[in-house]
């Protein structure tokens, strides 16, 4: 159980706000800024993503925990410090990771001014938040902890390995207003679940009928873990069978993207965007697991004691967790089940000035929404994503520089669950056709990214036809 701690908070110290792209948000050089605001600005007549090369994003962190919280040279021994984070942290933390793999993505103007966007891309994303109570359990026993009810409702984690095929159109209605939406149809090939689950484990002296001196009660236990694509891997895995479910082989869903940007005076600019809202249906391959009841155990002889360096608790772990599941049976379900995908919320204020971009005050040769673009701006920006234990938040203010004709940069500054010091800088540069972008996160922390939190990194190459 130790050990299984110790890699659970290292996974997570070494695996950027899950799915938060506040750099590549309301940046209009860079096509894939339509995938965040399906209603931004589009400068572009066209364009064609290089495929598998037009965008990866990867990023993961830990809100409460950095690997030199746990393998720094601080704070005594490595046990030490791992104690201290288990204290630190609460069942409100997590340890979440995306990475995300652009296929092929692709648009063009059409003759009545709408911009059509297509294209498909991978997604791997993670959560998990820390539970508390089981990691005190595990790592201190429960001798001193009698009459404690451990929550085992603090066990929350999510997983999702799918491929996203889209469509969107974007249009500019007016000289102020440009709105924009996506059609996604999701092709899930693994997914887990286990959330919203309840009961107690609790340790109390025993009266004089017991067997023992303690009394080792499972209190209205409802713990379950819903899986679609796993179980017919167990006998037989392949990386051909998984890849098979990327095209349409796997559980399917549905989902939409809507986005508007709104030019409130000549400098002024707001934007929003809802990112998929929709679900995904699990109907082939799903096996679900669920153990319900209360059960009192008095038959161990020993208690759980805190452990000495290098003890296992494994011996008392496994002769209660035998017993338990013989008196609390797990139920194996073939059930279909629905989930929803995690709706994303971004919002913007973006302040523009400094000289029109071409050269004149009238100028709008980049944007076909009207409005006069400028070569800086300022502004702040907003980002939600639905969790299973509620919205996370970031909020994050930005400077756009637009430096030369074939280069632009943005720079951030964004405070979020893992830390208040997330500086981030993007670049995104047009070579004749060629069009490359970068963009990272936590940049401060690059000379010893062992104390970051978060670490976030997007890329890509497209070919971009301007207009004319």
């Amino acid at each position: 159980m130790r050990s299984t701690l110790i890699f659970f908070l290292a996974f997570g110290a070494t695996v950027a706000f899950g799915q938060n792209k506040q750099i590549l948000y309301g940046f209009e050089e860079i096509p894939q800024s339509l995938l965040v605001n399906p209603g931004g600005k589009v400068p572009q007549k066209s364009h064609f993503g290089i495929p598998f090369l037009s965008h990866f994003h990867l990023n993961g962190g830990a809100s409460g925990v950095s690997t030199f919280d746990i393998f720094g040279n601080e704070g005594g021994t490595i046990n030490d410090r791992i104690q201290a984070k288990i204290f630190e942290m609460d069942d409100k933390d997590f340890f979440t990771a995306t990475q995300q793999l652009e296929i092929i993505n692709f648009g063009w103007r059409a003759k009545n001014e709408i911009y059509f966007s297509g294209g498909v891309y991978q997604e791997f994303d993670f959560i998990a938040y820390f539970p508390q109570d089981l990691a005190i359990l595990a790592w201190e026993g429960n001798r001193d902890y009698l009459g404690y009810e451990f929550d085992l409702g603090q066990v929350s984690t999510t997983g999702d390995l799918l491929t996203v095929y889209h469509f969107g159109a974007n249009k500019a209605i007016n000289n102020k207003l440009t709105v924009g939406a996506r059609v996604k149809l999701y092709s899930s090939m693994l997914s887990y679940r286990s959330v919203d689950n309840s009961g107690t484990f609790v340790t109390t002296l025993g009266d004089e009928n017991s067997n023992n001196i303690y009394e080792h009660t499972v209190q209205n236990a409802d713990v379950s873990v819903e899986t679609s694509g796993i179980a017919s891997l167990e006998d037989d895995f392949s990386v051909g069978k998984v890849l098979g479910r990327a095209f349409f082989g796997g559980n399917m869903g549905v989902g939409l993207d809507v986005g508007a940007t709104y030019d409130i005076t000549e400098n002024i600019t707001a934007s929003a965007s809802v990112l998929d809202f929709g679900a995904i249906f699990h109907t082939k391959d799903t096996e679900n697991y669920r153990a319900t009841g209360t059960y009192t155990l008095d038959g161990i002889e020993l208690i759980f004691p805190p452990l000495s360096e290098g003890e296992s608790t494994l011996p008392y772990y496994d002769d209660l967790e035998d017993e338990i599941e013989r008196e609390i049976p797990v139920d194996t379900l073939t059930n279909s089940y629905t989930q929803l995908r995690p709706l994303k919320v971004n919002a913007g204020l973006k302040y523009s000035f400094g000289k029109a971009v071409g050269g004149s005050k009238e100028c709008d040769c980049r944007n076909m929404g009207g409005g006069v673009e400028r070569a800086q701006a300022v502004g702040l920006q907003f980002f939600s994503i639905f969790r299973p234990k509620g919205p996370q938040m970031a909020g994050t203010l930005f400077y756009y520089r637009r430096l030369f004709e074939f280069l632009s940069a943005k720079a951030t500054y964004t405070v979020d669950p893992y830390s208040f010091s997330n500086v981030g800088l993007g670049l995104a540069t047009d070579l004749g056709k060629f069009n490359f972008y970068i963009a990272a996160d936590n940049i401060l922390r690059y000379g010893n990214i062992a104390k970051a939190k978060s670490v976030s990194l997007q890329l890509g190459f497209n070919i971009k036809v301007d207009q004319e």
